[in-house]
């Protein structure tokens, strides 16, 4: 077996490897859907690497790379090993392998998300130096258990699309920095992909929702303080659902600190799906 860079390999092998890493995953992804997703985090395939045993990928890291938080760091776009090869700590040979590439490339901090209950990937990340840095809810329901009543506004609210780099200052509205697949980077990246729409109340932008209507994917949602808890969250997913291609809709890593999207999501019949946490390691 050979640890390589992906950087020459293309991509219907390593389609191929991730299909069959996480043929066991709750979520399927096809090879359009995975090109979708690894532009939109940052793929870099020169400085993400496999185990090979011949010409057959048999575990690998997919890395992105981009600044976050004002660092330039990698991001762990998706580590996998195919059933047969698992216990043989082939994830951490890959690691240590591909950390003088990712420091030659200038790359100060590795950062990763991982879910909770994968008690063997957290242990595997704890003992290679990752601290937990935050922990992430994250939501999926079906389309039709929404229950998205509008409520009576009291003053006109319009809903239109909306170009967010003329709107860069809606940070103002967050509660949290958004993890690195929900960053203003990572929609720059794929901005073709996404629809943006804005609430606005006497020509004033006082909240938007960014979402990916090909995945169901929500990346940001946010309303400005003043004007919370008046039906415009509402009345922007209710615009939103309208352009969702999927049956379900994804809220994906939200800070379990902002308790406002927890208790929104529940009255709307939505529960908690699962945990994640937020990992970073210093290069």
């Amino acid at each position: 077996m050979e640890i390589k860079s992906l950087g020459k390999t293309d991509f219907e092998t390593i389609f191929k490897a991730f299909s069959q890493a996480f043929a066991d995953y709750d979520i399927q992804l096809n090879a359009e859907e995975l090109k979708a997703m690894w532009k939109r985090r940052g793929l870099n395939p020169d400085l993400s690497f496999a185990v090979f045993e011949n010409s057959t990928i048999v575990a690998f890291t997919l890395n992105g790379v981009g600044d976050f938080n004002g660092q330039r760091m990698a991001y762990d776009t998706g580590t996998g090993t195919l059933p047969a090869y698992r216990g043989k700590g082939l994830a951490t040979k890959i690691f240590d392998y591909s950390i003088p590439f990712l420091k030659k490339a200038n790359i100060s901090h590795y950062l990763l998300e991982v879910l909770q209950h994968n008690t063997k990937a957290v242990s595997v990340y704890r003992n290679i130096g990752f601290e937990v840095t935050r922990e992430f809810y994250y939501f999926v329901w079906k389309n039709e258990e929404f229950k998205n009543g509008i409520k009576n506004m009291e003053y006109l609210c319009s809903i239109e699309k909306i170009d967010m780099e003329q709107h860069r200052y809606v940070s103002d509205f967050w509660d949290f920095h958004p993890s690195w697949q929900n960053s203003f980077e990572s929609i720059r990246r794929a901005s073709e992909d996404f629809i943006c729409l804005g609430s606005f109340v006497d020509k004033k932008l006082v909240g938007y929702c960014v979402f990916e209507p090909y995945s169901g994917d929500i990346t940001q949602i946010a309303v400005d303080k003043p004007f919370r808890r008046k039906g415009i969250a509402s009345l922007l997913l209710h615009e939103a659902s309208k352009l969702n291609k999927m049956t379900k809709t994804k809220l994906l890593n939200t800070d379990i600190s902002c308790t406002s999207i927890v208790d929104f999501l529940k009255a709307k019949n939505v529960e908690i799906s699962g945990k994640q946490f937020e990992m970073i390691k210093e290069i």
